[in-house]
C-alpha cells in the first residue's frame, strides 16, 4: 500500500476441507469439496490463458524477475505476436464477448484483426501502451511496470464451446496475455419512474460532455433510480452531494461513462445504490495529490456498488468517512495505476466480495486504520490476479477482520498473496487488535523477492512492520501452490524485531513451494496443526531472527504436520527456489547471528556482543554475581563437536582463565552438561581464545555456557561464541 488521492505512503487442515487449484487446459478455476465453499468469485465469464492456445507466436516466460514482461503475465506466460502471426483460443463456453489482457511496446498502438471459426470478422480489437508502463520513483523498490492491460469487444455473434477465436497482429508486436470469455445479456431497460440522464441532456454519443445533466438528474432522482441508458457518457468533472440515489445502467457492456474522476465528497448521508454500468477512466500515470478514483471519499451508511466495470482509474474505490454496512460485489476493477479498493480508515461492518480484479499497481484489497480502526469488515470470494507492485489483499491495523474465501494469484514485487501487517505509513494509526480470521484462502503463485530487503516475501505473511502483533490471528484452511519462494511468512519488516504472536495456522496444503513451508524471521511464535507439504524446493523451515539477534520465533506442532519437518542450516544466505537444503558446512559457525540471551549483562555488553561476529565487542555478565549464563537458539537441533570462545585480541586484556560448564538443550526448557565445569585459559599472546572439544553425538538446539569463575574480572565474558559440526 502506498497511495491515497491526497497522501502518499512508501514504503495450515487437510486438503479433504480446503479448495483446491485445478489448471486444466489453460483455465484457472476453482474446484472445492461440498464441506467447504470455493475459493475466488463466482464470475459471468471464464479465462483461457495464451499459453494454453494454438499459436504461430513465441511463448514467453515463466519468470518471476522484476521488471520483466512475463514476471506481470498470468500464470508468468504469455503469447508474443509479431505481424502477421496468431493465436486460436478454444471457447470455453457459451459467449458472445471477450476481454483480452495484452501488451505492446512503450510509445505504440494497434490492432488486432479477429476470427472466428476461420472467417475474419469486420470488427478489431484495438490495443495500445497509452494506459500501461508507469514509473513510481518515489516508491522504495519500484521499477517501470504496469505492462498489460485489457480491451473488450461484443463479437455481434454467439459462440458454443470448442468454437475457436483467433486474434492476429496487423504490424505491432502485441504480447497476449489471457482471453475471458463471456455470455453478455442482453441491455435492460429502463426502470419505471426513474430518471434518465438523457432527458436532463446527457450525450449518449460521447462528444458532449454531460456532466451538469448528470448533477441534474441526481438532483432530480432523490430517493428513487438515475438512468443511464445505452451510450458512451463524458464527464469531466466529479459528482458530489450524491446521497438517497440509486444509479443504475443498462449493463456494465452498454452503458458506459468516460471520466477519471467519478465521486469525489468528504460525506453523505448514505443510501446510495450504483450499479450495472462501467466508469472508464483516462489515467495513464499515478498521481497521489489527485483524486484520480471512480470513489473518492464517502457513500455513507448503508450503501452499496455492485455489477460495476472500471478501468483506467488511479483507485478504484478509496473509502473514507462514514461507509458503515458498504456492500462492494460483483464488480470488475481492472488496470488501476494504485489500489483496486481501499477502505482507508473508520470501515465499519463493510463487505466487499464476489469482484474481479487484475493488474492494480498496488494492494488490489486495502484496509488501512488510518485515524480510526476499521472494524468488522470482510473481504470474501473475490478473484485477484496480478497485483504489480503489492500484495493481492493487505490489512494494515484494524480490529476483527475477515479475509476468506479469496484466490488470489501472480502478486509481484513488494507484495504477499495476502498480508496482515502493522505497518502503518502514517499515524494516527490503529494495529491489529481482536481477531483476525484468514480463512479458506488460495494463493497461486504468490509472493515475491523484495528489492528493499532483498529477501523473498512469502504467499501469505504476518508482518509486525511497526509495532507487536498482539491480536489473535487465525489463518485455516489456506492452499498455497507453486509460491516461487515461501509459503507463510513471519516478519517485522521494519526491522526493528517488533514480535509476531498469537498466530494459529490450522489446515493448509502446500504444494510445490520454491525454497520453505514457514519463514520466521520475528521473535515471537505461532502454532501450526494440520499443514501439509509436498514438492518443497529447500527445506520446510527458516527460522533465522531479521534483525540478527532480535528474538527467536517459536514454531509449536500442534500435530497433523507432514512434508516439512527439515530447517534450512545456514542464517547466513538465503535458500534459492528448488535448492535444496544443502549438506552443512562443517567450518560454518553455527552460532553467529542467532538470537542470544543471558541471565544478566554489565551496561551495553549486551548477549548478542557474542554471536556478532565482531572479536572487539563482547558479552560481559552482571558483575559481582557468579553463576552467570548465556545461551544461543541454534534455530534447530544441530550437531555441535566443537566451541571456539573468544575475548577481544587487545594486549589491554590480560590473561585469564574461566570457568565454564557447556549445557545443552532441544526444547529450550530441560537442559542437560554437555561439557562439565572447568577452567579454561584465554591469553592475548596466543589470541585470547579457548578451544571446547565436545562429545561425539552431541546435538542440541539451544546451547549455554554457564560461568562460575574468572580469574581476571568478576563476570563471565565473551566477544565471540562460535560453535562448529566438524570436531
Amino acid at each position: 500500500m502506498h497511495t491515497s488521492s491526497t497522501i502518499t505512503r512508501h514504503a495450515r487442515r487437510m486438503p479433504a476441507i480446503g479448495a483446491v487449484v485445478a489448471l486444466a487446459a489453460g483455465m484457472l478455476v476453482t474446484v472445492a469439496p461440498a464441506a467447504h465453499a470455493a475459493a475466488g468469485a463466482t464470475l459471468p465469464f471464464t479465462s483461457v490463458e495464451a499459453e494454453s492456445a494454438s499459436t504461430t507466436g513465441t511463448k514467453i516466460g515463466p519468470d518471476h524477475t522484476q521488471g520483466t514482461l512475463a514476471s506481470e503475465a498470468s500464470g508468468r506466460q504469455a503469447v508474443r505476436l509479431t505481424s502477421g502471426q496468431r493465436v486460436e483460443f478454444t471457447v470455453p463456453r457459451a459467449a458472445n464477448a471477450v476481454n483480452v489482457s495484452y501488451n505492446v511496446p512503450d510509445g505504440q498502438s494497434g490492432s488486432l484483426n479477429v476470427y472466428v471459426n476461420g472467417t475474419k470478422i469486420a470488427k478489431t480489437l484495438s490495443v495500445t501502451s497509452k494506459y500501461s508502463y508507469v514509473d513510481t520513483g518515489w516508491i522504495a523498490g519500484a521499477k517501470t511496470h504496469h505492462f498489460f492491460d485489457d480491451a473488450r469487444l461484443l463479437l455481434g455473434q454467439n459462440l458454443q464451446a470448442g468454437d475457436k477465436v483467433a486474434f492476429e497482429s496487423t504490424g505491432t508486436q502485441v504480447t497476449v496475455d489471457v482471453a475471458d470469455f463471456e455470455q453478455v445479456a442482453g441491455a435492460a431497460s429502463q426502470p419505471a419512474g426513474s430518471v434518465s440522464v438523457v432527458s436532463k441532456g446527457a450525450d449518449p454519443s460521447g462528444n458532449g460532455d454531460s456532466t451538469q445533466a448528470f448533477r441534474d438528474a441526481v438532483s432530480a432522482a432523490q430517493g428513487g433510480t438515475v438512468w443511464i441508458p445505452p451510450g458512451d457518457y463524458r464527464i469531466t468533472s466529479s459528482l458530489s452531494g450524491v446521497q438517497n440515489v440509486t444509479l443504475q445502467g443498462a449493463g456494465n457492456w452498454y452503458s458506459v461513462v468516460h471520466t477519471s474522476r467519478f465521486i469525489d465528497q468528504s460525506g453523505s448521508s448514505g443510501g446510495v445504490h450504483i450499479k450495472d454500468f462501467a466508469v472508464i477512466g483516462e489515467v495513464t500515470e499515478r498521481v497521489d495529490s489527485s483524486p484520480d478514483n471512480f470513489v473518492n471519499g464517502s457513500l455513507g451508511p448503508g450503501s452499496s456498488v455492485s455489477g460495476m466495470w472500471i478501468q483506467h482509474m488511479k483507485v478504484g474505490l478509496w473509502l473514507m468517512g462514514n461507509n458503515d454496512n458498504l456492500v462492494v460485489e460483483n464488480n470488475r476493477i481492472l488496470d488501476t495505476t494504485a489500489d483496486g479498493l481501499n477502505l482507508n480508515g473508520n470501515a465499519h461492518g463493510v463487505r466487499v466480495s464476489n469482484n474481479f480484479l487484475r493488474n492494480q499497481g498496488d494492494d488490489s484489497l486495502a484496509m488501512w486504520s488510518l485515524n480510526s480502526p476499521d472494524t468488522n469488515s470482510s473481504f470474501v470470494n473475490n478473484t485477484i490476479s496480478q497485483p504489480n507492485l503489492a500484495n493481492g489483499i493487505a490489512v494494515y491495523g484494524g480490529s476483527d477482520i475477515t479475509v476468506s474465501n479469496n484466490l488470489v494469484s501472480d502478486t509481484n514485487a513488494l507484495g504477499s498473496g495476502i498480508a496482515i501487517s502493522n505497518q502503518k505509513f502514517l499515524d494516527p494509526f490503529s494495529p491489529l487488535a481482536g481477531t483476525i480470521t484468514v480463512s479458506g484462502n488460495t494463493l497461486v503463485r504468490a509472493g515475491a523477492l523484495n528489492p528493499n530487503w532483498n529477501h523473498p516475501m512469502g504467499a501469505l505473511r504476518v508482518d509486525s512492520y511497526d509495532s507487536a502483533i498482539n491480536a489473535t490471528v487465525n489463518i485455516t484452511d489456506t492452499t498455497i501452490t507453486d509460491s516461487p519462494y515461501s509459503a507463510f511468512e513471519f516478519v517485522s519488516g521494519g526491522g526493528q524485531g517488533y514480535p509476531v504472536r498469537n498466530v494459529n495456522v490450522t489446515g493448509a496444503t502446500v504444494k510445490n513451494t520454491g525454497t520453505v513451508v514457514v519463514q520466521a524471521e520475528a521473535q515471537g511464535a505461532a502454532t501450526l496443526r494440520n499443514v501439509t507439504a509436498t514438492q518443497v524446493g529447500a527445506a520446510g523451515i527458516y527460522n533465522c531472527p531479521y534483525p540478527a539477534n532480535s528474538g527467536s520465533f517459536t514454531l509449536t506442532d500442534g500435530g497433523g504436520n507432514s512434508g516439512w519437518n527439515t530447517t534450512w542450516g545456514d542464517c547466513s544466505t538465503w535458500p534459492q527456489p528448488g535448492q535444496g537444503n544443502p549438506d552443512p558446512d562443517p567450518n560454518r559457525n553455527l552460532a553467529k547471528g542467532r538470537p542470544a540471551t543471558a541471565t544478566g549483562s554489565q551496561d551495553v555488553y549486551t548477549p548478542g556482543k557474542a554471536v556478532d561476529g565482531d572479536a572487539n565487542s563482547y558479552w560481559e555478565s552482571t558483575n559481582n554475581a557468579f553463576p552467570q549464563s548465556w545461551t544461543v537458539d541454534l534455530g534447530s537441533a544441530q550437531t555441535v563437536r566443537r566451541l571456539v570462545l573468544k575475548l577481544p585480541p587487545s594486549s589491554a586484556w590480560g590473561a585469564r582463565t574461566q570457568t565454564i560448564a557447556v549445557l545443552g538443550s532441544t526444547d529450550g526448557s530441560g537442559y542437560s552438561t554437555v561439557s562439565g565445569a572447568q577452567g579454561y585459559r584465554f591469553d592475548p599472546a596466543s589470541g585470547n581464545t579457548a578451544t571446547v572439544s565436545l562429545p561425539s553425538g552431541t546435538s542440541l538446539r539451544y546451547l549455554r555456557l554457564t560461568v562460575t569463575a574468572n580469574t581476571g574480572w568478576p563476570a563471565g565474558q565473551f566477544s565471540e561464541v562460535e560453535a562448529y559440526s566438524a570436531p
